[in-house]
C-alpha cells in the first residue's frame, strides 16, 4: 500500500500542488491519483513555470495567436485546458469520496486581490466555463477576498480560501464559509453540494521569523512557529465546526470547510525534506505537496496523527515572541502583501512569456 493511502486512511488528504500539460499527458497524473493522490491545486507561480518553460504550450500558444486571440485570452485557454482534463482524471475520486475529494482549484486573476465585486463574477465565470463539479475556485483571503468567497459560497461556488497566514484570517475564512452557507439556507437553497478549503501557508511564516528568532536568542523556537500556526488554526477551526451555528447547517447536509497546509515544501536544509507533511498530519485535513516533497515522503515519510500535539506550548511559544517583542499580526500582514505581490508578479511574467512565444508564431 502507497503510503499515500495509509494518509488517507488517517483522515487527510494529500493534493499535489502542481498542474502541466507534460504532467497530464504523460500519464503522470493518473499515476498519482493510483497511488493516493486526492486532488491538485495550482496559483499563478505555477503556471508561470508550466506553461512559461514548458514547450508543449508552444505550439498552441501559435495557434491561437494566428487566430486573433489576445494574450489574456491565449492564457484562459491553456489553463481552462488543464485544469478542466485533471478534472477529467480526478472525477471517479470526486464521485468514491462523495464530494470530499477529487478537486482541482484555479485562481482568480490576482490582480483582483482588493475587488470583492470582480472576484465574484471572474469566479462565477470560471466556475460556468468549466462545467465540472470537481473544480475549487482559489480567492485570496484579503478583506475583499473574504467577503468575495462569502458572496461566492452562497452562489454555490466551491471555494479555496488561499494565502492565509494568521489566526484571524483564518476564523474569518471558516465563518465566510458558514455565512455564505447560511445565505443560501435562507433563500430554500442546497447546502450540501457546496465544499471549501481555507490554505493556511506554513513554511513562509518559519522563513520569516527562524533569523528573528535566532538574534533575539531563541534559537530553540526555529522551525516551530509554521507548525505551531497551523495546529493554533486547526484548534480554532474545530471550535468554530463544532459550534450551534455550524450544527444548524450541518442538521440540512453541510460539509465542514477543510483546514488546508500551504507552502509545505521545506526552504531549509536544516528542515528534514518531509517535516511539513509529517507534523501536520491529522483528520479531516488537506495537505498540499508539491512534487519533490510528495516523492521524499512517498520514499521515507511518517503517517502519524500529530496535528493536536503541544497546543499548550504552542501558546506558550508565541507569547514569547509577543514578550521579545515580535509583532506576529505584523509579520503575518506582510507575508500576506508579499503573497498577493508575488502572484501577481507571477501572473504578469507569465502574460509576458505568452506574448513572446505567441510573436514567435
Amino acid at each position: 500500500m502507497s503510503v499515500l493511502w495509509k494518509v488517507s486512511e488517517l483522515g487527510q488528504s494529500i493534493w499535489c500542488d502542481f498542474i502541466s500539460r507534460e504532467l497530464i499527458d504523460s500519464g503522470g497524473l493518473l499515476d498519482m491519483v493510483s497511488q493516493g493522490v486526492r486532488g491538485v491545486t495550482s496559483n499563478p507561480a505555477i503556471f508561470r513555470k508550466s506553461i512559461g518553460e514548458g514547450q508543449e504550450y508552444d505550439g498552441p500558444i501559435s495557434a491561437f495567436s494566428r487566430a486573433g486571440l489576445s494574450t489574456e485570452e491565449i492564457y484562459e485557454e491553456l489553463v481552462l485546458d488543464d485544469v478542466g482534463r485533471a478534472a477529467d482524471i480526478l472525477l471517479p475520486v470526486f464521485q468514491t469520496t462523495g464530494g470530499l475529494d477529487g478537486y482541482v482549484s484555479l485562481e482568480v486573476d490576482p490582480r483582483l486581490a482588493d475587488d470583492r465585486d470582480g472576484t465574484v463574477e471572474q469566479a462565477v465565470r470560471l466556475k460556468k466555463l468549466l462545467g465540472r463539479p470537481n473544480v475549487m475556485i482559489k480567492i485570496p483571503a484579503t478583506e475583499a477576498g473574504i467577503a468575495a468567497i462569502e458572496q461566492a459560497t452562497s452562489l454555490g461556488i466551491s471555494v479555496n480560501a488561499t494565502l492565509i497566514f494568521s489566526l484571524d484570517q483564518s476564523r474569518k475564512v471558516n465563518q465566510a464559509y458558514i455565512g455564505g452557507l447560511e445565505k443560501r439556507l435562507a433563500r430554500g437553497e442546497d447546502v450540501s453540494s457546496v465544499r471549501s478549503v481555507a490554505s493556511l501557508f506554513v513554511s513562509r511564516l518559519d522563513s520569516a521569523l527562524d533569523p528573528v528568532l535566532e538574534a533575539k536568542g531563541l534559537g530553540s523556537m526555529v522551525t516551530c512557529s509554521g507548525v505551531d500556526n497551523a495546529r493554533l488554526a486547526y484548534s480554532g477551526w474545530g471550535d468554530v465546526f463544532s459550534s450551534s451555528r455550524w450544527d444548524a447547517l450541518a442538521d440540512k447536509g453541510a460539509c465542514p470547510q477543510r483546514m488546508l497546509w500551504a507552502s509545505t515544501g521545506t526552504k531549509s536544509q536544516s528542515y528534514r525534506d518531509t517535516f511539513y507533511v509529517e507534523e501536520l498530519m491529522g483528520p479531516y485535513t488537506v495537505n498540499t505537496v508539491p512534487p519533490a516533497t510528495m516523492k521524499a515522503f512517498m520514499d521515507h515519510g511518517v503517517v502519524e496523527d500529530r496535528i493536536g500535539r503541544d497546543l499548550d506550548g504552542a501558546v506558550s511559544r508565541r507569547e514569547a515572541m509577543a514578550d521579545s517583542g515580535i509583532d506576529l499580526d505584523q509579520v503575518t500582514s506582510s507575508l500576506m502583501d508579499q503573497g498577493v505581490s508575488a502572484f501577481v508578479s507571477a501572473f504578469d511574467d507569465l502574460m509576458g512569456a505568452i506574448k513572446t512565444k505567441a510573436s514567435l508564431s
